[in-house]
């Protein structure tokens, strides 16, 4: 074979009968034919490999892929995640307007704050913050109708008073200034709710989620907040006296369990334990 013939391009590939050695099959093709056919087959197995593991379950056998589990867990701790900033946020708004409502300053304009977040859930919440603590706040500047101006306080710190209870009963949740700013109380429906101090009735509200609220300012920038009630027994403006009637225990709400008083109580503006100055 000389060398003209080595470099034939033209190839053929022959199947023969081994007795009779008769053609069965015969197929002609090129050294670049045989190239092409080579990198497409490389290609279609790839192809095929790539979509068996994207498109069936069998991917998920490949170590440290997510299984369906796996994501939908992931998505649902997002979602609380969310959830639980939002809650946050609510609170800290909450405790900011009120404590400059106690201050006599003037509260967060939440127009401003929220600015540039218009598809955020909590721009819905914090207007309804703000103009629940602007209501409160208006009633707080009449204080001095209310026989509570600076002059005729009593300075001392809450170490030093001593207050009533508010309602016998256990206390079912405890105080989490992040979470949770205030106790609850279980008691029996139509328990009377006593103040815990002198003081006068500086808001009064209804919710279908709170029941009926009242809210006492005292003297060294004290306020108690009575939720979940049933009846309140004062209106706006009334001048109460310590341990006595302020309102009646309702039952259970729709966003809470069992009978019990939602307390509150702030100091200077910031939300305190009651439980450290009051036996439940």
């Amino acid at each position: 074979m000389d060398k003209a013939d080595k470099k034939a391009s033209n190839l053929r590939l022959t199947l023969l009968d081994a007795t009779s050695h008769e053609r069965l099959w015969s197929l002609r093709f090129s050294r670049t034919h045989f190239i092409i056919a080579n990198i497409s087959l490389v290609v279609v197995v790839f192809l095929a490999i790539f979509c068996l593991i994207a498109f069936t379950p069998i991917r998920t056998f490949i170590p440290g892929y997510p299984n369906a589990q796996s994501r939908r867990q992931a998505v649902q701790n997002a979602q609380r995640i969310d959830s639980l900033q939002t809650r946050i946020l609510q609170w800290e708004l909450y405790t900011e307007n009120l404590r400059r409502v106690v201050a006599g300053e003037d509260p967060i304009r939440l127009d401003t704050l929220m600015l540039g977040r218009e598809g955020s859930r909590v721009v819905s919440d914090a207007r309804y913050l703000a103009i629940r603590d602007s209501l409160l706040r208006a009633d707080v500047v009449q204080e001095e109708q209310f026989g509570l101006s600076s002059a005729r306080r009593r300075n001392l710190p809450i170490e030093a008073m001593a207050f009533y209870t508010p309602v016998k009963g256990v206390v079912s949740k405890g105080f989490d200034r992040s979470l949770h700013p205030w106790v609850d109380v279980t008691a029996p429906v139509g328990s009377p709710v006593m103040a815990v101090l002198d003081g006068s009735v500086v808001y009064t509200s209804w919710s279908q989620d709170s029941g009926y609220t009242l809210v006492l300012q005292h003297g060294s920038d004290l306020l108690s907040i009575y939720k979940n009630n049933q009846k309140l027994l004062h209106k706006t403006g009334d001048v109460v006296k310590a341990g006595t009637p302020v309102a009646m225990l309702a039952s259970s709400t729709s966003l809470t369990k069992g009978d019990h008083l939602h307390f509150e109580l702030w100091y200077k503006g910031v939300a305190v334990d009651p439980a450290q100055y009051i036996k439940f």
